[in-house]
């Protein structure tokens, strides 16, 4: 569905229908124009006919049902994946009851197809840079999964911005969808229910800690000196940690929010005791928390044993750093983190 398109096709109306149009979009979601009763009815059947109320994309779903990918065709021939992660409530006792159900519903979005960052732990890199996404392709993300999860009985809950792409190289587009996202009228998706997160882009992080939102920071770090994250990721030799970390502390002093600070442990390389101590040690004093994932792709980089992890999580709280572990969700389907990729192929 091209949300552009809205725009076009009501370019001659009153401008108080776009917004109707939008409202019967991002928050009715009506299953038809002739559902919009506060248009006329030659406008129902113009939009019904020019742009039906449909979705050209495919979804596929992982073995365990707590990860859903969709691969979404843009009006240029480029493909993006967006994934729909559902955290659920275990009934104890009873892993298999019915009663189970999804207690927080997130969409993962991308802000661009491909990504120019590189880093070597990221499949999406491997398609290089291809373009921004429009504000309006970003939002498509969000519908198709409303969509989705309403004939489910569903709702969404909380969007981040951590699929393809890096977000504050499209800032004005992010930007641009957050507050629709965040919009009452709209999506009505509370601020502190969206993170971005970013490779670290110190210019960028200012003007977001000037935006007074409290959407939620996530800095994509890796690595605890400069010498390794020159390695992983090729963005810390423009800006390196000098640079990258005032501009952090300075956000948080803003903003007074907390930082996720994002660690995928790679085997042999970044997921050492020396590491964790000197991770430790460059976050002293914030206000933040490490969300530590171990590495999940496939080739020569491999992924921590759980020992490993669980030691390294221990340096972390030593030095007085919290520390999560991000559960690996849709790994079957290659929708986990730094999985997604470019593809011109469309899902069987």
């Amino acid at each position: 569905m091209d949300l552009e398109k809205i725009k076009y096709l009501l370019k001659n109306e009153a401008p108080y229908r776009l917004r109707q149009a939008e409202q019967a979009i991002y928050r009715d979601m009506v299953n038809s124009w002739q559902d919009v009763t506060s248009f006329p009815k030659n406008l129902r059947d113009m939009l019904d006919c020019e742009m039906p109320v449909r979705f050209d994309f495919n979804a596929i779903k992982s073995v365990d049902g707590s990860t859903s990918k969709a691969l979404i065709e843009l009006y240029d021939g480029l493909a993006i994946e967006t994934v729909l992660l559902q955290h659920r409530t275990i009934k104890k006792g009873d892993p298999t009851s019915r009663e189970n159900k999804a207690s927080r519903n997130t969409v993962c979005v991308s802000s661009q197809a491909g990504c120019p960052m590189g880093c070597v732990f990221c499949r999406t890199a491997k398609a290089g840079y291809l373009r921004n996404l429009s504000s309006s392709e970003i939002l498509g993300q969000v519908i198709f999964f409303k969509y989705f999860l309403k004939d489910k009985k569903s709702r969404l809950t909380n969007v981040v911005f951590m699929g393809m792409g890096e977000p504050f190289l499209n800032y004005e587009n992010v930007m641009d969808a957050i507050r629709i996202l965040n919009d009452r009228d709209r999506f009505d998706i509370g601020a502190r229910k969206i993170s971005v997160s970013t490779c670290g882009i110190p210019d960028a992080i200012g003007r977001f800690a000037a935006e007074g939102l409290q959407v939620n920071l996530a800095v994509s770090l890796n690595a605890p000196n400069n010498n390794l994250r020159d390695k992983l990721m090729p963005v810390n030799k423009k800006y390196p940690l000098d640079a990258l970390m005032p501009a952090i502390r300075e956000y948080i002093n803003k903003t007074n929010r907390r930082v996720m600070f994002e660690y995928v442990l790679i085997k042999g390389l970044n997921d050492s005791l020396s590491a964790a101590r000197e991770l430790a040690s460059l976050l002293k004093g914030m206000l933040c928390f490490v969300n530590l994932i171990p590495f999940n792709g496939r080739g020569k980089l491999k992924p921590p044993d759980k020992e490993s992890v669980r030691k390294f999580r221990e340096v972390l709280a030593d030095g007085g750093i919290a520390a999560t572990q991000r559960y690996s969700f849709g790994s079957d389907i290659s929708a986990a983190c730094g999985q997604l990729v470019y593809s011109d192929q469309k899902y069987p």
